[in-house]
């Protein structure tokens, strides 16, 4: 992701450490100043110990996170530290973790790393410039595709010392790449030496971050331990945080009974998705006596797109106005009002919630972004920007259903029978779900499109499954969520990029390959300002939405979070995230 502000201070636990500091500031300038002793958010005075138990779905089957193969265990990243780590008070800053401090050429055409020498993994061994390199070529060679893409614009990583690396960058003008590479996890060499990367489902990872994998059983529970003698616990980056003793997260099939488990104490912590469930069933003695907290907290973080989506490498959904008519017969706000408490907005962004969403017609430099495709775009991008479609909420969608079949009858579909056919085939697809819990909203959906002779259904399979068949693209439709950030940037190659439709495991779940959006994408990720941002995002977002490639759903701008009332949480919450692990865990349930 793009972040405007690349901002390295060179602090170890308290003090300023006086070798070397880097700005490149493009608008903001960094909140926490030479000296600081600790995040905002955060209580030095934390007491550490306790446990922490959260839950989670479906099940693991492997401790590498960075492979294709297998599903990783909930959890498993805190194993690992990076070269440097942000804030959850401000966007677009990165602090020194692993990295000391970060020089970065004045072309912006490489970036070095200095490598604290005091960092160490949890064997005690240092961290070395070699280790950075390993890390960097292993993601690259076997990692999962998407780290290819992400590290696209890294030619390479040369180990200039025994702390010191520089990658050298193909382009200049891709700012965000020193803060990408500050993102990258770093891994032990000695440790991988003997062991095959690429068939390590039950290797137990060697990392140096702050906890260590501590028991579990496959497809039951992981649990992790605080290192006692990490590292970088007395960093002001890590001061306060990091509280719990041990950490474990118990995996459920089904939702439903999570919840059932939560109220019984099974565990400490929920964040609610449903909101039925919100509104109905966080009730009860335990709530009324104040021993479970139950509240909404707003947020101002970016909302991406969650939708049905279409994969329109099947010819089926290959003319954009078929996908038109499919997206009418999607009644949000019968849905929104029956099934959820008129708890959302509907989304009409894949930027929602924030600046970048696309608004009006297109400016002057949206334009200028736009016109070399306008061959190639819908004449709507042009136009105002996108709105779903909307209907009174009462049901009765007959009006919208009557556009659909004259837009699909347009397409060339006729009625037989009660069903649309085309070429002799039916019009016919299969929406594939890893769980059953949203299949209470495709229902009424998909009586919608019987009416107009759509035959759909949903197919629900295990979760190791599900996932095996979203990596290799084999579905007709299936619902997925593109998180994004206030800053996008690399990561849209993943999920829109032309060449990421081709290859397995990539977020390009729609199967895009459109120039428009190579060229878009390019213009985000080399963006000098946060104007030339904007208005690259925003272009985008019009030729993603009126393009309809998906049925957009919902979004909320708050956390609705329950908890067990064993914690106490420092005086200020953080802007940008929960800050959970700021959180410690009082006296009395530390014993």
């Amino acid at each position: 992701m793009k972040y405007l502000v690349i901002v390295v201070l060179f602090f170890y636990t308290n003090m300023l450490f006086a070798q070397k500091q880097a700005y490149i500031t493009i608008g903001n300038e960094p909140k926490y100043k030479e000296g600081f002793k600790h995040f905002e958010y955060t209580n030095p005075n934390a007491k550490k110990g306790g446990v922490f138990k959260a839950a989670t779905i479906g099940t693991f089957d492997s401790f590498n996170p960075f492979i294709l193969k297998g599903r990783s265990a909930a959890g498993i990243g805190m194993v690992y530290d990076t070269l440097m780590t942000s804030s959850l008070d401000e966007p677009f800053v990165y602090y020194p973790l692993i990295a000391q401090y970060v020089e970065i050429s004045k072309d912006n055409d490489w970036v070095k790393f200095y490598i604290n020498k005091k960092a160490r993994f949890q064997d005690g061994k240092e961290v070395t410039a070699q280790d950075i390199k390993f890390s960097f070529d292993t993601l690259i060679n076997k990692g999962s595709p998407q780290y290819k893409r992400y590290y696209f614009d890294v030619k390479e990583a040369v180990v200039l010392d025994k702390y010191t690396i520089q990658f050298n960058f193909k382009t200049n003008k891709n700012k965000e790449l020193p803060l990408i590479l500050g993102q990258l996890k770093v891994l032990p060499k000695h440790f991988w030496k003997n062991k095959d990367f690429l068939d390590s489902d039950s290797v137990i990872p060697l990392g140096s971050g702050p906890y260590i994998v501590d028991k579990f059983k496959y497809g039951k529970y992981v649990s992790y331990k605080l290192d006692k003698n990490y590292w970088a616990k007395n960093l002001n980056v890590n001061v306060g945080q990091y509280n719990y003793g041990k950490i474990q997260y118990d995996y459920y099939k089904d939702r439903t009974v999570t919840l059932e488990a939560f109220i019984s104490g099974e565990f400490d912590y929920r964040m609610e998705n449903s909101a039925k469930n919100w509104a109905t069933l966080y009730t009860g003695e335990n709530f009324d006596k104040g021993k479970i907290v139950k509240k909404e907290i707003k947020h101002e973080k970016a909302q991406g797109m969650q939708a049905f989506v279409f994969n329109i490498r099947k010819p089926l959904f290959q003319d954009i106005e078929v996908r038109k008519a499919l997206n009418l017969a999607f009644d949000f706000e019968w849905t929104n009002k029956k099934l959820f408490y008129n708890q959302y907005k509907r989304l009409n962004s894949y930027f929602a919630n924030c600046e970048l969403s696309a608004v009006g017609k297109p400016s002057k430099e949206e334009l200028k972004l736009l016109d070399p495709f306008k061959n190639e775009l819908p004449k709507e991008v042009f136009g105002e920007a996108f709105k779903s479609n909307i209907t009174d909420g009462s049901g009765n969608i007959r009006k919208q259903l009557r556009k659909a079949l004259k837009i699909l009858k347009s397409a060339g579909w006729k009625f037989e029978n009660k069903v649309l056919v085309k070429d002799g085939k039916k019009f016919e697809f299969e929406i594939l779900l890893g769980s059953s819990s949203m299949e209470k909203v495709l229902n009424p959906y998909i009586k919608n499109l019987e009416k107009i002779g759509v035959i759909a259904k949903v197919r629900v399979i295990d979760q190791v499954a599900y996932a095996n068949k979203i990596k290799s693209f084999d579905y007709d439709m299936t619902i997925r969520n593109f998180r994004v950030s206030l800053s996008p940037g690399n990561e849209q190659r993943n999920y829109w990029g032309s060449q990421a439709a081709n290859i397995k495991g990539s977020k390009n779940y729609i199967g895009i390959k459109s120039k428009a959006v190579d060229s878009l994408i390019d213009t985000i990720i080399k963006a000098q300002t946060r104007k030339e941002l904007i208005t690259a995002v925003r272009a985008l977002d019009r030729v993603l939405t009126h393009n309809y490639y998906v049925i957009p759903n919902w979004y909320i701008s708050s956390y609705r979070l329950s908890y067990w009332n064993k914690f106490n949480q420092p005086k200020i919450a953080p802007k940008y995230g929960l800050g959970v692990f700021t959180w410690w865990i009082k006296e009395e349930f530390r014993k």
